[in-house]
């Protein structure tokens, strides 16, 4: 069974209704790309009529997050994966679409294979990016993974 948009979009549903109440969605996936978007909406901004910084980190973490799911169920080994630490930075007011991309797909395989082949945890730095509908940035987030065979 394959990860697609529309599998983790009910998976937010049910698992991350504050996430999936936000508007958080999944518009892409493949085993290199996640792409997240969220509209700036009521129910999400910030008073000062913007999104919400920690609605850009939902779906900033949710693009990483997608594709550390993706890699753990292709490998077939029970895997925990955990969000050890994030930093972010905010260079534009988000309002209207914006859409979270991350294009590190390849460094979960890296960490994977050692955490599988050594029984160690390892960890993995994804970044991902939020552009406007202008296609200018707006904030850019990296997480730093956990995985370790269970």
């Amino acid at each position: 069974m394959n990860i697609t948009p529309r599998k983790l979009n009910v998976f937010t549903l049910f698992k991350l209704p504050s996430a999936f109440f936000c508007g958080v969605r999944t518009q892409y996936i493949d085993a290199e790309k996640c792409i997240v978007r969220v509209t700036h909406r009521w129910i999400n901004q910030n008073p000062f009529k913007s999104m919400f910084w920690a609605v850009q980190g939902m779906a900033a973490e949710f693009s990483t997050g997608a594709l550390m799911m993706a890699k753990i169920k292709e490998s077939g080994k029970q895997v925990s994966m955990l969000v050890t630490s994030n930093s972010a930075t905010f260079s534009k007011k988000a309002t209207g679409k914006i859409t979270f991309t991350c294009n590190d797909g390849s460094l979960i395989d890296e960490a994977l294979q050692k955490t599988i082949e050594t029984g160690e945890g390892q960890t993995v730095r994804m970044k991902s990016v939020g552009i406007n509908e202008e296609g200018v940035e707006v904030s850019a987030f990296v997480f730093e993974w956990s995985v370790k065979v269970r």
